[in-house]
Parts: C-alpha cells; structure tokens; sequence
C-alpha cells in the first residue's frame, strides 16, 4: 500500500489535543494539529504522530513524518487505504479552527 501524504500545522503546547481545522500555508491548506506536548527533544512530534494515528485510525507506525522534522510545518504520510484517507483528511479540514 501506498502512502497518502498531506501538509499539516502543529500547534505545540496546546491545552489539549486536538486534530481539525484548516491552516492557509502559501502552498496550500494544512491540517492543524494541537498538542499538549512541548516542542522539546521530540516529544511534540510523537504527540502528532499518536493525535494523527488516532484521528485517522491507524497504527501510530504507519504515520511518519517525512519533513519538517524541526518545523511547525511539517509532511506526513501515513500508510493507509488512500480513499478512506483523503474522505478523513477532507472533514478534518472542514473542523472550525
């Protein structure tokens, strides 16, 4: 299976997690993706890669992020059915942010 890749926004620090909503980067929407997590040694982006696991229905080694390791701008792929995928991402855009 191929991976279905999508640009998101992360929001570290957050009250809590969450996943919806719409951010406008210059190349195109992004997800956001708020977490309680601090933006310190990792821990922020393996919050969002369990909120994303999570939100989506997948296992959490089936998200990986493949840019934007040091960013809040970050590409993630995950490794899942890419209908089912793009139907989910497209609600969780739709979220009011």
């Amino acid at each position: 299976m191929t991976g279905f890749r999508f640009a998101v926004r992360v929001r570290p620090g957050a009250a809590r997690t969450a996943v919806g909503g719409r951010w406008a980067a210059p190349s195109g929407p992004a997800l956001i993706v708020a977490v309680s997590a601090p933006a310190v040694d990792g821990r922020a982006n393996e919050a969002v890669r369990r909120a994303l696991a999570d939100a989506f229905g997948v296992r959490r080694a089936q998200v990986a992020i493949v840019r934007g390791e040091r960013s809040r701008d970050k590409l993630v792929e995950l490794a899942a059915e890419p209908d089912r995928t793009a139907r989910l991402l497209t609600e969780l855009l739709a979220v009011p942010g």
